[in-house]
């Protein structure tokens, strides 16, 4: 596998999702079968519970998503704007389902819209709307296929040439990503929260954590700077801090880095800087305690007494 850590982040993210399905009646079947490829299956359940309930705002959500996933990007247009008359929120607009929706003709308006409501709800959060815009499209795409790898790996396994082949388009992704975020970052400087809105400063952490050692070393101390000036999560510098520590051979000091090992078929954590003080030092930065965190993997992690 061409890279450990990014498949523990892989199947990481199709676990939290599956995890926190929905409770309502047919949107969580409907999300089962989608977390198990049957896309037309879902569609079937989300449209029950739609149909049940239309001011339930869960069901026209999951609604858009699938069918936008489906290449049946009018409908999902069509259900997106019935989803921000119930509720207002950012997701859409980095949510990787959408990157076919991305390509209709009537995703300008929804988005401008949906930002419209975000502005009035949130008292104007976007001090650069279009560069809010660049960097969800671009954390859309970071987040892309993550489900698609993870029902391949459980189904075919993660040595597959199929899951080899979504590796090599997430990695043309990512590569692309790194080099239109540079050329922002040198005209715009890194984002700021204050500036953008979290959802979209949070791009900027998500693509170099996804690039080179190199790059991740050159930009860990701007991170640093803008947690202090609480421009940038705390969070995010942990997880960096962890995967520069674990490319160097280092311990890592939060134990957010985890890997596959293909003798046991089993997730393990890398090495940790202090166990006795581990839990401490993820709490300081906003991140709960290590056992429950590595629990999702199957990991049992009980620390040493100081």
């Amino acid at each position: 596998m061409k890279n450990l850590i990014l498949t523990a982040i892989i199947f990481y993210f199709a676990v939290f999702n599956i995890a926190n399905s929905q409770e309502v009646k047919g949107v969580a079947l409907g999300d089962t079968l989608l977390n198990n490829g049957d896309l037309i299956g879902a569609i079937a359940e989300y449209q029950k519970a739609y149909l049940e309930n239309p001011a339930n705002e869960e069901a026209s959500y999951s609604l858009a998503c699938a069918f936008s996933l489906n290449r049946q990007t009018d409908s999902a247009i069509k259900y997106l704007f019935v989803y921000i008359s119930l509720d207002t929120t950012s997701y859409p607009l980095y949510n990787p389902d959408f990157l076919q929706a991305r390509e209709n003709k009537g995703w300008g308006d929804f988005e401008d819209k949906l930002i419209q409501g975000l502005m009035k709800k949130f008292n104007n959060p976007y001090k650069d709307i279009e560069y809010s815009k660049t960097l969800w499209k671009m954390r859309a795409l970071d987040q892309a296929y993550y489900r698609e790898m993870e029902i391949t790996q459980r189904k075919i396994g993660m040595n597959s040439t199929v899951v080899m082949a979504i590796w090599d388009l997430k990695e043309r992704i990512n590569k692309q990503n790194v080099k239109d975020l540079e050329e922002l970052i040198e005209t715009k400087g890194w984002p700021k929260k204050s500036q953008v809105g979290e959802s979209a400063a949070g791009t900027a952490f998500l693509v170099i954590q996804h690039s080179s050692y190199e790059l991740q070393k050159k930009y860990l101390p701007v991170i640093k700077k803008l947690c202090e000036e609480s421009e940038a999560r705390w969070e995010d510098y942990a997880l960096m801090y962890d995967r520069i520590q674990v490319n160097e051979n280092k311990p890592q000091k939060y134990g957010s880095q985890i890997k596959y090992n293909n003798d046991t078929k089993s997730f393990e954590l890398f090495p940790l800087e202090d166990e006795s003080k581990v839990d401490e030092w993820r709490k300081e930065v906003g991140l709960g305690n290590l056992a429950g965190y590595v629990a999702r993997w199957g990991i049992t992690f009980k620390p040493k007494n100081k």
